[in-house]
């Protein structure tokens, strides 16, 4: 094993025990560092110190001819310096190649949403067992509140309050942030929790529990809200993230408040909200088109 190879080791030890971070952003990590310690076992550069901004470039190039998108690589060489900090901490190493490096710009991809008529037909279901007011209620509190998936598979009963219609996630960061609950997801909240309790459960805190008991897990939230999609009507794709995109965006249309949405969502930096901005431009771009006398093409033009 390289020396580079036990830095690395360590320093996922350093962040799973020390700093907690999530599996999923640790599992993210490892690949990424996975990545970058074949490209420095092909160099021939075993030790920290002697990988250089040159190399790094040059990974970033190869990385971006394969078809790696910006973002991508902004997460890969995010985590080359949180290792190369690390390491500097430790004193193990003088440097951080990473520093002031930049991936290469991709178009920014605007996220997909459904309109409120589409939103309506998703959500207006009959639930008369367990098993559908479960799911109408996670989807409810979805839409009603923006949640993240990862949020709402970590809600637990506590963080309900029903009488101040208003319920406590944790996002991003193992930040808490509370947030408001609207009048039909309180309603099929509480169809599920007179069911909720009457379930056997391996995690009695679990707000969403699965068929077997135990907290949900993010993937089967996945496929139902995919599964009810079809038999609803859809021809679309519809994951949990649509419907956080479409609250943001159906509250922009209707509010205008930026910064609010910025807490609602719990984004750390409201340029990542801004976003949002531009689907609501699109949506009166459109209204514009079709309504101003002098939007629309004079018959014979081309």
């Amino acid at each position: 094993m390289s020396i580079l190879s036990q830095n690395i080791a360590e320093f996922h030890d350093y962040i799973r025990q020390v700093r907690r971070l999530s599996p999923h952003t640790c599992s993210n990590y490892a690949r990424d560092l996975s990545k970058f310690l074949e490209f420095t076992n092909r160099d021939g550069l075993d030790s920290a110190d002697a990988v250089h901004p040159a190399h790094l470039r040059r990974q970033v190039a190869e990385l971006h001819r394969k078809g790696l998108g910006g973002k991508s690589i902004q997460r890969y060489l995010s985590a080359v310096r949180s290792l190369y900090t690390f390491l500097n901490r430790q004193r193990r190493s003088n440097s951080n190649p990473a520093v002031g490096i930049r991936p290469p710009k991709t178009p920014r991809k605007l996220p997909n949403t459904l309109d409120v008529d589409r939103v309506t037909q998703l959500l207006d279901f009959e639930s008369d067992d367990w098993l559908s007011l479960r799911d109408k209620a996670m989807l409810e509190l979805f839409y009603s509140s923006g949640l993240r998936l990862a949020e709402l598979v970590g809600c637990n009963i506590d963080d309900l309050d029903l009488s101040d219609a208003s319920i406590k996630v944790t996002g991003k960061g193992s930040k808490s942030r509370i947030l408001p609950l609207g009048s039909y997801a309180i309603s099929a909240l509480k169809a599920w929790l007179k069911v909720r309790n009457d379930i056997p459960s391996a995690d009695a805190q679990a707000l969403f529990l699965s068929q077997r008991g135990n907290r949900i897990h993010p993937r089967s939230v996945q496929a139902r809200l995919s599964k009810i999609a079809k038999w609803r009507g859809s021809d679309q794709q519809v994951h949990p993230h649509m419907l956080r995109h479409s609250f943001a965006s159906h509250m922009l249309e209707s509010s205008g408040d930026l910064r609010n949405i910025q807490e609602l969502l719990g984004h750390a930096d409201i340029s990542t909200t801004q976003i949002y901005t531009h689907l609501d431009f699109q949506h009166l771009a459109k209204v514009y088109d079709s309504a101003h006398p002098r939007a629309r093409k004079r018959r014979g033009e081309e």
